[in-house]
């Protein structure tokens, strides 16, 4: 048995954040009905690589959900929606503040018919303050909360992933499982806010505002655990990285180069000179490492117990050997897509490798099937059908 199984998610989400958490939730059980529009369903479904008319990029935010295609904007739409909340555990949206109390879906509504239901709403940067009804993706947070200024450049550097949009996302699945968790106790369900901003704040805080964390006049400056540990050494024919966090660890690679006699120079024998003079140091090491291969360099390192790695293109990521020890992939057919590869859910439960769920759904695979399993009649499928209100 999977965590959540016997939770009911209704989605209404276009890209990332919400759909990721969404896909979180079903990977552990619960059951997701993704609402998408009429016409095009989800932009996300058209972005990249793609095949029968679905992108990867969707295929990897949307499997194991049902999806049904609804005009929300229009009354018949809006009350068939609420018909269903009854019978829903958990409603997330990511549209801008407002949104969907315009379309009747609103928070207090939806609440106001099923006290039980958890309500999470998305948002770029909050529901009050000079940016609430902003457009927001993940570059433009990324910017706000100085994750560009964080890459250890001259100038800003973007993360080249959709990190905020994801750290969101994660930040809401956990956000609704504690919910969902503080319900079995209390019995009555919550609104919850999430910003990108926030979340993608509170997610760089640890660690990138080290130095704007200690308000008083004395403290001590040192250097960011970043500067020490994110550093490519080049090789002849390549690039690795090692953490060398420890006196130990620093004794490992300086054993691995055949310069043990470094620990002894003053300009190095102690973390506070080597903060002082790291920049002498890693030139010293810098021709030793270009004279190797990586695959020396990384034996002369794993021998002395040094972390190290090589830096993988992403071919060589995927077969690697370690995440076939740890049946991390998946291959599954699709009817549209053909063959996928899927990255299993990280979280294993009770020590099992969680299955993942069916493939991501067409537009509006699921509408009339997923519409019967809540009770709604043959006969008002037929009306709204006819009338353009699902499809």
């Amino acid at each position: 048995m999977k965590p959540l199984e016997g939770v009911t998610v209704l989605e209404f989400s276009t890209m990332i954040t919400a759909a990721l958490a969404a896909m979180m939730m079903a990977e552990q059980g619960a059951r997701v009905i993704k609402v998408e529009p009429i016409d095009m369903g989800d932009p996300m479904r058209y972005i990249g690589t793609s095949k029968g008319g679905i992108s990867s990029l969707f295929a990897n935010c949307n499997r194991g959900k049902e999806s049904i295609r609804v005009d929300i904007k229009t009354e018949a739409g809006q009350a068939m929606l609420s018909d269903l909340i009854s019978d829903v555990d958990v409603v997330i949206h990511n549209f801008r503040p407002g949104v969907m109390d315009k379309l009747n879906l609103g928070s207090e509504k939806l609440r106001g018919l099923n006290p039980k239901l958890i309500y999470m709403a998305i948002s770029g940067f909050g529901h009050q303050g000079p940016l609430s009804a902003a457009p927001a993706y993940d570059p433009v947070i990324q910017a706000h909360t100085g994750m560009t200024a964080a890459q250890g450049t001259d100038a800003p550097e973007f993360i080249r992933s959709l990190m905020c949009d994801k750290l969101t996302g994660y930040t809401a699945c956990q956000a609704v499982t504690s919910a969902l968790y503080m319900r079995e106790k209390t019995q009555v369900g919550q609104h919850i806010d999430l910003s990108m901003l926030d979340a993608g704040l509170f997610f760089m805080f640890p660690d990138a505002y080290q130095n704007h964390t200690l308000l008083d006049d004395d403290i001590e400056d040192q250097p960011l655990l970043t500067d020490l540990m994110y550093q490519l050494t080049q090789t002849s024919d390549g690039g690795i990285t090692m953490s060398a966090a420890t006196d130990k660890q620093r004794a490992g690679v300086l054993s691995a180069v055949g310069m043990e006699h470094l620990m002894q120079d003053d300009r190095f024998n102690t973390m506070e000179a080597l903060f002082a003079n790291m920049d002498a140091y890693r030139a010293i090491l810098s021709d030793t490492f270009l004279a190797m291969t990586t695959d020396q360099a990384l034996q002369k390192l794993q021998a002395n117990d040094v972390p190290c790695a090589k830096c993988h293109t992403l071919d060589e990521a995927l077969s690697q050997e370690q995440l076939h020890a740890n049946e991390s992939l998946q291959v599954q057919d699709h009817p549209l897509m053909g063959a996928v590869r899927m990255m299993k859910s990280p979280a294993r439960f009770g020590g099992e490798v969680s299955q993942p769920g069916n493939p991501c759904p067409a537009h509006g695979e699921h509408t009339h099937s997923a519409l019967k399993s809540f009770g709604v009649s043959a006969d008002r499928l037929d009306v709204l059908t006819s009338t353009g209100v699902i499809s």
